[in-house]
């Protein structure tokens, strides 16, 4: 017989095996004694004989039928015994149509999701501060050593080799479009304006000096210099002023505006033919240029390693930030119904989708992992997980003989 490595599991159950079948083949050998001692004797003892014999063959009709499954009763090759050792293939194959056929269908894991409450646990354990911080460490870990893996030849590679090329190639003026028209839409663009404008007012109101000096260099020759001043001045406050209505006035002309152009913009990005061919002609210019790789390459080390400083930090902004947002995720998954059945309708549907995608194909590890089992090792690891539960028929086999028998010879009396 195939020697197996043991668990601590396995040799359980084979203690377990072991007392079983030393139990059932007690009783045997007891029925055989009871038979002996009371062959030939009427009376009472008529009806102990009967039943210890009707026990013997109930035992052994019974061992023979366990002992089949898994090998040849002593040793002979009776036709139709050892049926696991030369037909696990035929088992396995079985046992995975079984599982595909009832356990591994898209409604039945529906059904089991949609049941387990997904979300409402998962906002329960991620709203503890513990389950939280070691949600946000082990991503953390696991990013930097994705991050560390990636050497900088091999970035390299891939932005000159294929990313870069890819973008050349591949038409970008309707994704922008379609992109910039949903900005304007929902108004994305407007946070940028105003950090613009907060700006621009705050540079005009520091370089005064820096507009007149500029303005001075275009005024005409023949000009005073008293009156250059005057007009500069005069500008430059209207200028200052104009720029200030636009910050704090959020419905200002200007800004409906820049959003029609913008609007106007994204339209032809993805109708107009002039303005798409100097977009893509932009593009590939940008794209092409010689430096473009080397500063990608540049911005990528120093966004890595920003990025691996602020992971390995453990007390750090980047993930306290981050545990703070998955407790809030957790609070609201229990506390927000619609949010909650958004998220177990999703689980539910990528469960399904993957379980009738790919349930077949998993199942397949039940049939391959059998069909490498040697068969005597396929009987052994059965009978160690089922041997102990399959003793007890040959118990019952002996018990219910037993009573047969007694009753048969009661009947045989009476008649």
């Amino acid at each position: 017989m195939t020697s197996l490595v043991l668990g601590p599991a396995d040799e359980t159950r084979r203690r377990g095996l072991r007392r079983m079948r030393t139990l059932a083949l007690s009783l045997l050998l007891l029925a055989a004694v009871v038979f002996l001692l009371t062959l030939h004797r009427d009376g009472a003892w008529g009806f102990v004989n009967a039943a210890a014999e009707a026990a013997m063959v109930g035992a052994l009709a019974d061992w023979f039928a366990v002992t089949a499954l898994f090998r040849h009763p002593m040793g002979v090759p009776v036709p139709h015994t050892a049926i696991i050792p030369t037909r696990k293939d035929a088992l396995g194959q079985s046992l995975q149509e079984f599982v595909t056929d009832h356990f591994l269908t898209a409604d039945v894991a529906r059904d089991r999701v949609a049941s387990a409450d997904v979300a409402r646990r998962l906002g329960r354990w991620l709203e503890d501060e513990g389950h939280s911080t070691r949600v946000v460490a082990e991503v953390a870990t696991a990013t930097g050593r994705a991050l560390r893996v990636l050497h900088p030849d091999e970035v390299r590679s891939l932005v000159l080799g294929s990313m870069l090329p890819r973008l050349v190639d591949e038409p970008l003026s309707p994704v922008a479009g379609r992109l910039l028209e949903e900005i304007v839409r929902d108004g994305a663009h407007h946070g940028l304006v105003d950090i613009a404008l907060v700006e621009a007012h705050s540079w005009l109101s520091a370089n005064q000096r820096t507009v007149a000096r500029v303005m001075a260099a275009r005024a005409p020759w023949w000009s005073p210099q008293w009156l250059d001043d005057k007009v500069i001045d005069r500008v430059h406050h209207e200028a200052l002023t104009w720029v200030a209505d636009v910050r704090d006035n959020p419905r200002h002309p200007a800004r409906g505006a820049l959003d029609d152009l913008l609007s106007q913009l994204g339209r032809d990005l993805q109708d107009d033919s002039s303005t798409m061919e100097r977009f893509e002609a932009l593009k590939t210019t940008v794209l092409t240029h010689p430096q473009v790789g080397d500063t990608v390459i540049a911005v990528w080390e120093s966004v890595r390693t920003a990025l691996l400083s602020a992971l390995a930090d453990e007390d750090g902004p980047l993930r306290r930030r981050a545990g703070e947002a998955l407790r809030s995720l957790g609070q609201r998954l229990q506390r927000d119904d619609e949010l909650r059945a958004r998220v177990d309708g999703h689980v539910t549907d990528a469960v399904g989708w993957v379980v009738e995608t790919y349930g077949p194909e998993i199942a397949t590890v039940i049939s391959t992992t059998v069909n490498r089992w040697d068969g005597k090792e396929a009987a052994e690891r059965i009978e160690l997980h089922v041997g102990r539960d399959l003793q007890f028929i040959r118990i019952n086999g002996t018990v219910v003989g037993g009573l047969v028998g007694l009753l048969i010879h009661l009947v045989t009396l009476l008649v």
